[in-house]
């Protein structure tokens, strides 16, 4: 199984290689990105569509990596409370298995009840 995610990860890495081949034009080509908000008027200066592609790829790889991180974090404080929860349940539950056994008759208590 080890073989063929090997073997999947390298045809897709020479997909996106003929693929990038294949379109050089098209990445090539300079563009520059323009932010005008009133208060804010930036302008980028000429980079090629392919830088663009990387610096968004890795922009995405990193948000997608702090969101992970702090949901791992959120989970494992979750997990915490749950083991102190059943640490307690637990706890209860050993007590109550150590009451005495008490010998009343409980026939008579289930005739007064119904």
């Amino acid at each position: 199984m080890k073989n063929v995610k090997v073997i999947l990860v390298i045809l897709f890495l020479l997909l996106i290689v003929i693929l990038a081949v294949q379109n050089y034009d098209a990445l090539a080509t300079p563009i520059s990105f323009k932010v005008n908000l009133g208060f804010l008027n930036f302008e980028t200066s000429q980079m090629p569509l392919s830088l663009i592609a990387i610096i968004t790829f890795l922009v995405g790889v990193l948000a997608s990596g702090l969101y992970g991180i702090t949901e791992r974090f959120r989970l494992k404080k979750q997990i915490k409370t749950f083991i102190k929860d059943v640490r307690e349940k637990d706890k209860e539950l050993s007590s109550l298995r150590n009451l005495p056994v008490t010998t009343e008759d409980m026939s008579s208590e289930r005739s007064h009840e119904i």
